[in-house]
Formats: C-alpha cells, structure tokens, sequence
C-alpha cells in the first residue's frame, strides 16, 4: 500500500492562459461580474472621500467656527459612509456569490467529465487526489472570485487613488509618508515568497492526506487482517505530521510578517506626525491636513499588508484551476463514439484477431478469435492473467483495442452509442459494489421505469426473492456501504438481480459463483441456465463444473487460445484443460 506523494509546484501568479479559461465560466454571469468591477472601482473612490472631509471639516469650519458649514460636511459624511458600507456588502456579497456558481459549474462539469473517462485512467490514479480535486482543489477557486483577483484589483486601485490624493494635498508629506514604503515592500515581497511555497505544501499534503486515507479505509480488511494497523497508523501519523508542519510554517510567516507591517505603519505614522507638527507649529501646515495625512496612511498601508496574502489566495487559485483544467483536458474518454442506438439486437458477438495492451505494446491478448451466436454460451477458463476478464471488458468498451475488431451483430461496437451498447450487455462481476442505499436502489440504480414488481419477478427468477423478504423493509433495506451488512453470497445475488431486470440480449458471468459457498452455488446454478436461455452468455468460469454445458470452451494461457471444444471433447484431447480440470479434482478431494 505505497503512497505516491504528489508534489506540484506552485507556478506563475498570473498564469494568463488559466485565467483566461477561468474566464469562459464567468460568461454566463456577466452582469453580475461587470457590477463587481463598477463596485470595485466606486469603493477605490470611495475610500480616500472620508480622511479628504475630515480635513476640510478641520480646516475649514471647526477652525473658523462654522457650525452650519461642519453640519453640512458631517451630513455628507454619513451620507458616504452608508453608500460604502452598502458598497462593500453589495462587493462581498456578489464576489462570494461569483465564486460559488462558477465552482459549482466547474464541479459539476469536471464530475461529467470523469463519468466519461476510461476505466484505464482510474486504474492508473489515486481515487483520493481525484477527490481533492472535485472538492477541495474547485473551493480553492472560489477564493480567487472572492479574496483574489477582485479584491487584487480593488487594493490596488485603491493604492493609486490615495497616492493620488496624497501627492495632490501636499507632495512633501507624502514623500515623509512614503520614506517607510521600501521597508514594508520588500518585507512584503518575502513574506509573499515564503508563503506561497507553504501553501503549495499544504496543498500537496492534504492531497496525500486524502489519497491515503481512502486507500486505508477501502483496504481496512487487508489492514486488520495481515495485522497492519501499527504500520499504516505510523504512515498515516507522518503524512499528518507534514501536513501540520506546512500549516505551522505559513501560520510563523503570518505570525511575523504583520507584526512587522505594523511596526513598519508606526514608524510610517510617527514620522508624518513628527514632520506636521513642526508644519503645524511654524504655521506651515494646517491641522486637519495632518489628521488626515494619518487616516490616509492608515488606508495606504492596509492594502499593501493584504495584498501578499491576496497574491497567494490568487496564486493557490491558479495552481488549483491548472490541475482542474489538466484533469478536464485528459483525452482519456471512450473515443469515437458511434450513433447506432438499437431498441433490440440479437445478441451475436465477434471478436476478430483482437490484441489488447494495458501499457503500450505488453500485449495481455494476443490475436483472440471467436464467435458467440444468439443463445449460445461461451465459457472462457485459464490461469489468472491468462486474459479472462479483459476479454469481458473489451466486448463492454471499458477499454480500447489495440488491433483487430469486436463486432455484435456485424456492427463494429465503436459505431454502436456506448449507452446503447451496454443497454444490452448484463454483467455480474465476481467482486460485487453496493452502493450506500436500499437494494430496490441498488438494483435499478435509480432508473425509474424498472417497477419494484419487475425487480420482484427477477429476483425470484435467480433466488434471491426468499432472503429479500425476509430482511427489515424487504426491498427498501440499506445495505449500507459496499453492502457490509449482507453476506458475499446474498450481494452476488443481488448483482444476478441487478443484471436481468434490464433484460439484457448478451449476458456476461465474470466467476459470479466464485464467492459462494457450494449450498448458495447449487441454489442459483439453476437460476443462471434460466438466465442464460434465448441469451448470448459468455462465461468466465472458476469452477469447471459450473461450464460443463458450454456450447463452447476457449481455454487461455498467456492472453492466447490454446484450447476450444466442448467440456467432453477438451477431455478426450488430454491438454492444458485436462491439467485443470484434475488440478481441481485434487484439490475438491482434499
């Protein structure tokens, strides 16, 4: 149970290529996203308006004892303050709301996309970083809407109206004001630095955190029953201890880096007050010129402090999208899906010198050639890996031939509507999924057009009806997570359920008896020859005695057919299943 630690890096803040893909969902709301813009430049207005009155207020009538002038200004005041206070809910507001609906249309897009893709890509990733990229990766965006690029923006422009003010009242004092700016930037410029590498770490851990978790908790069987425990605990406690250890790292930078901002602000504010007040004493200088001058810095230097935490906001939204947009670019999907969507087939299946390599050319099938006509079985034996269930997969399109042609009903499968194709085709795996809900659920899978009497007259059929009804709620019982609360016997009939209420032409068995005692076996092997008649069934069989009535039997070694004929015929030869078939003697014996 090795973890592949995934270390990405933190890239480019402004990464014009995702921010531009970023952009295309926004589309859709563009009046709410040009209001934020207008909202965002009225609040960098806004925000030198209140230190500019005071100012006037001071100088103009509390210093000449204009009582009806500072009313009026005092009027104003509110007056403004109400409008950016409604112009900073209406901002936070609409940005938290962007942020929401975009990360829910990505999500929703991105979960489309992995329903499509090949079972070839699950085999090859973890299914807990896909996880974090569905969740936490898409949060991270909602961040950029409502912390990042925006709010970047309005800081600032609000940076650019305060200096403009500034230099405009009095040129000296803001270059007094600003003699602290240098200090405060380059500490920025560290903190911004060292905080965007702890972030790409802490994304990457809670990635790891998450892959190993969901390993550990579906593989809990293994673990407890090898006595593993001590060993994953010891694994799990050092993925968690670097995932601790980045948090506290960003948490010492944030700890440090403000405190200083403020230091650096202080110093900033003394020595405007020191410069004034020499301004003010030697009739320079005017007193509300000064009080402003203070409210200014105040405003200046805020943004400044959050624009490096923004900047990284924005940047972890970036390398989030990146992974996103990676992931929504894979080409590993069912290619050339065809159109052909028939009601009803007969069922005839070719499979044409076909080869098939998981990785490039390790071929697992070399040059499979066979025939399965309407109502016939076929059974297909061998050793493990000898190609069984990748045959199985192929004819159900999970993956992609390398060479050759599997046809139904002389209809290449690449033209048939991959929906359409596996309409027909009934699976039962010998490793049967449950899903977290009652089995009237789990058989129809949420289809609404299959009636519980339909799944009734199924589960009759197969020899399921009896344990059904005996269960708290019959059809309506939870099965709970992957079925935990049924035995191996009563899922594998649930899964022969599953399969014949769609009523499908072509039936595929992958050892679905393997996991059952002999007692449950016996009791559904009547059921399966029920199931299997005026149907193609293919067969993929553990125990040879359960494939004694094959039409015909393709006996594999090495993803080749060594061996076809009938159970008798395959006898009489004395071959690769003849040592098979006594192998499995010796051990029903023993």
């Amino acid at each position: 149970m090795s973890l592949e630690k995934e270390k990405e890096s933190a890239g480019e803040i402004l990464d014009m290529k995702v921010l531009r893909q970023l952009y295309t969902y926004v589309k859709p709301y563009q009046k709410q996203f040009y209001f934020l813009v207008f909202l965002t430049l009225a609040l960098a207005i806004l925000a030198p308006t209140r230190p500019y009155l005071i100012q006037i207020a001071i100088d103009e009538h509390v210093a000449l004892g204009d009582a009806a002038g500072l009313l009026k200004i005092i009027y104003v005041l509110v007056v403004l303050m109400v409008i950016q206070a409604i112009a900073q809910w209406a901002h936070t507001y609409y940005s938290g709301w962007i942020g929401q609906v975009i990360i829910k249309d990505i999500r929703v897009r991105l979960y489309k996309h992995l329903l499509k893709l090949r079972l070839q890509f699950f085999d090859n990733t973890p299914i807990g970083r896909l996880v974090t990229r569905n969740v936490s990766d898409i949060e991270t965006l909602a961040d950029v809407f409502s912390e990042g690029l925006a709010a970047i923006i309005g800081d600032l422009l609000q940076i650019v109206t305060i200096l403009g003010v500034m230099f405009y009242i009095d040129w000296k004092l803001t270059l007094v004001s600003l003699s602290t700016l240098p200090l405060l930037v380059i500490s920025t410029y560290v903190f911004k630095e060292k905080i965007k590498v702890t972030f790409n770490d802490v994304r990457n851990a809670v990635a790891n955190l998450n892959s190993f978790l969901q390993e550990q908790i579906t593989g809990m069987t293994i673990v407890q029953l090898f006595n593993r425990e001590q060993r994953e605990f010891d694994k799990f406690k050092e993925i968690n201890r670097e995932h601790r250890t980045a948090h506290i790292r960003s948490v010492l930078y944030y700890s440090v880096y403000f405190p200083v901002a403020e230091i650096i602000q202080a110093i900033g504010i003394g020595l405007v007050v020191w410069y004034g007040a020499v301004g003010v004493l030697g009739m320079d200088l005017k007193i509300g010129i000064l009080i402003s001058f203070i409210m200014y810095l105040q405003l200046f230097f805020r943004p400044i402090r959050m624009i490096a935490d923004r900047f990284n906001t924005l940047q972890m939204g970036v390398v989030s999208s990146s992974r996103i947009f990676k992931l929504l670019a894979s080409t590993e999907h069912i290619a050339n899906e065809g159109s052909f969507s028939p009601e009803k087939i007969r069922g005839n299946v070719r499979l044409d010198q076909v080869w098939f390599a998981y990785k490039e050319e390790d071929y697992v099938l070399k040059n499979i050639s066979f025939e399965a006509k309407k109502g016939q079985t076929i059974a297909l034996v061998g050793a493990t890996g000898a190609g069984k269930s990748s045959i199985i997969n192929l004819i159900s399109r999970f993956y992609e031939i390398n060479k050759g042609s599997i046809t139904i009903d002389g209809t290449n499968i690449q033209d048939y509507e991959l929906s359409a194709l596996r309409k027909h085709i009934g699976v039962v795996l010998q490793d049967v999924f449950l899903f977290s809900s009652s089995i009237y659920q789990n058989i129809t899978l949420g289809n609404p057009s299959i009636t519980k009497e339909q799944v009734l007259e199924a589960a009759e059929l197969v020899g399921a009806a009896k344990f059904i009804e005996k269960l708290p709620g019959g059809l309506d019982y939870n099965v709970m997570e992957r079925g935990a609360t049924l035995s191996v016997g009563q899922r594998q009939l649930i899964s022969f359920v599953r399969a014949m209420v769609y009523n499908p032409e072509i039936l595929i068995l992958d050892e679905a008896t393997s996991s059952v005692d002999s007692e449950t076996e016996q009791l559904i092997q009547e059921s399966i020859e029920k199931m299997m008649q005026g149907r193609t069934s293919i067969v993929i069989a553990h125990r040879l005695s359960t494939i004694q009535k094959a039409d015909q039997i393709l006996v594999l070694n090495k993803g080749e057919i060594v061996e076809t004929g009938t159970h008798q015929s395959l006898l009489e030869k004395g071959g690769y299943y003849t040592q098979l078939h006594q192998m499995q003697l010796k051990m029903t014996a023993h």
